[in-house]
């Protein structure tokens, strides 16, 4: 999988009013790449990341996969799309407090009318370390079990790539870095694309390859 970033811009409002968010960003994006991009609050990074993965639409530049260019799906299609090819972790674990972990995970599969891959679910939640919690609801388990059980979801549908928008900001020191551990592990162990947003240079410093950004722009 090849993303490639050309002069991709995000303005909101207009005259006085205009606030450039992201200015003329280019970058390439390859398979199995680990990309950290750091920066200030209101530096650019989350609305990068939003248009990066197709959530928000630019006011002006490209985003291919592979050649095709994202913004001209219909809804429907690039919905389908982010499903199936994407996976995403935020800050808030944003998990469904009435489902198990379990139920949590496989939610995506559920929503494409698909039954989950049980030998890959086993060696996923192996791998972040929660085989043994996928029966408790998220009250039971503690910050950085929620946020597990968060990354086996984006990773349920074994999506291409992983976008990460600040994935420890919730969770202490300790907790922080067993889950950013756990991430590195899945980017070595299954070949995923891992491209995280941050504030934290000990969390930046971890990629492969980093960047950073300030007032919408990217160096």
């Amino acid at each position: 999988m090849n993303i490639k970033v050309k002069e991709l811009s995000k303005i909101y409002g207009s005259g006085e009013n205009r606030i450039v968010a992201l200015d003329r960003v280019n970058m390439e994006i390859g398979a199995n790449d680990f990309i950290s991009i750091m920066g200030p609050s209101g530096s650019g990074k989350s609305t990068l990341l939003h248009l990066l993965s197709g959530l928000d639409k630019p006011t002006s530049g490209s985003l291919t996969y592979d050649g095709k260019e994202i913004y001209s799906y219909h809804d429907k299609e690039l919905s389908a799309f982010r499903r199936q090819r994407i996976g995403f972790v935020f800050q808030q674990f944003n998990l469904l407090p009435v489902l198990t972990a379990r139920e949590n995970i496989i939610m995506p599969l559920l929503l494409d009318k698909k039954k989950p891959d049980e030998a890959y679910l086993a060696q996923l939640t192996q791998l972040l370390g929660i085989s043994g919690r996928l029966t408790h609801l998220p009250h039971e388990l503690s910050g950085g079990q929620q946020q597990r059980v968060a990354i086996a979801r984006a990773l349920i549908a074994q999506p291409d790539i992983i976008f990460a928008d600040e994935p420890t900001g919730n969770l202490d020191s300790k907790s922080g870095g067993e889950v950013m551990e756990m991430l590195q592990n899945i980017w070595k162990k299954l070949g995923k694309t891992l491209v995280i947003i941050t504030h934290d240079n000990r969390v930046a410093q971890m990629a492969k390859r980093q960047f950073t950004i300030v007032d919408g722009i990217l160096s």
